[in-house]
């Protein structure tokens, strides 16, 4: 997550009036949420997490050569699970940066012919910060829960979609860089789009899940009052999935990853979602962001969770998902 700057210091429990408590367990389950049969593995989950956090990758800082082994590792598996790349290649140059920086972008064409002309972008940032400028005995920030541990959701999601073929609509998958550096990545990549007349429908942006939050829901999104989805995931997926966390509101977190460069872009529903809620996670930009300190069957649960959301995001015949007037 891009750094919050001086909010973190002055962290304390939030007072919750009335209405932050009735938003943050306000679930809706209108509809029968879809069933799904396939099972995210915690092995696969628990390998690339660890990979992708490795010391091997240097806190993957953008414009290192520590993101760049970062940037091969996903293609390899872009490839690997036979997704293709969105441009002629999976890299996607920024434009805002001096050195050579990449967003890896493929995309699972929708399998309806009118449908397949709109998209959804599943999304979470790849770089972190980096070395330690100091001399201490730990100088990576390897960076496991921000936001490694987003990349692994999306990365699992993208295999479900390639594997059952089960999306009417195209998915744009994205691992930005540069997020670190003020959105870059996304800054970058939204002009091209747009550009391209890209025919946005929603954005899910995957920020910090490593942990699970001590509530009655499992994860939070930014911008809570913005849009529906929050509603509309509870009801696809028949759970207490989506809460309102009053700290997100409280410190605009919805200004604060990539979703919001989609958002100011294409005004559509563009949002992240998270589990870090300021009180289950001390590492926060910090040596010991480490993958021995990630919960893998919190990870794996949090995406097995969210399938039945974005599947039916993917093939619902009009766009549900809207913003909020």
């Amino acid at each position: 997550m891009k750094k919050l700057y001086f909010l973190l210091p002055l962290i304390f429990l939030a007072c919750k009036s009335g209405t932050s408590t009735k938003k943050e367990n306000e679930v809706k389950t209108d509809s029968k949420p879809i069933e799904i049969s396939y099972k995210v593995k915690e092995a696969e989950i628990s390998d690339f997490l660890k990979y992708l956090s490795s010391d091997e990758m240097e806190g993957r800082e953008t414009g290192t050569k520590g993101i760049e082994k970062a940037a091969v590792f996903l293609e390899d598996f872009l490839k690997k699970n036979k997704i293709k790349p969105y441009f002629k290649t999976y890299r996607d140059t920024l434009t805002n940066f001096e050195a050579p920086a990449f967003n890896i972008v493929g995309v699972i064409e929708g399998t309806d012919p009118q449908l397949k002309k709109e998209f959804v972008v599943l999304s979470a940032h790849y770089d972190h910060i980096g070395l330690e400028k100091k001399e201490q005995a730990d100088k990576i920030n390897n960076g496991a829960n921000d936001d490694a541990s987003g990349v692994t959701s999306v990365a699992a999601m993208a295999k479900y979609f390639s594997e059952t073929k089960s999306n009417k609509r195209s998915i744009l998958i994205v691992f930005f860089a540069g997020e670190e550096k003020g959105l870059l990545g996304s800054k970058s990549l939204v002009e091209k789009l747009k550009k391209q007349n890209f025919n946005l429908y929603t954005q899910l942006n995957i920020e910090m899940i490593g942990v699970p939050m001590k509530r009655d829901y499992l994860a939070y999104i930014t911008g809570f009052d913005k849009s529906n989805m929050a509603q509309k995931i509870n009801e696809y997926t028949g759970e207490k999935t989506i809460g309102f966390l009053p700290k997100e509101a409280e410190y605009q977190l919805f200004y604060r990853s990539d979703n919001y460069s989609f958002y100011e872009v294409f005004k559509k529903p563009c949002q992240s979602i998270s589990t870090f809620d300021f009180e289950n996670f001390d590492f926060y930009h910090h040596v010991s962001d480490e993958f021995k300190v990630m919960d893998i069957p919190h990870i794996t649960a949090f995406t097995q969770e969210l399938l039945p959301a974005v599947t039916k995001i993917a093939v619902s015949p009009t766009q549900e998902i809207t913003m909020n007037k």
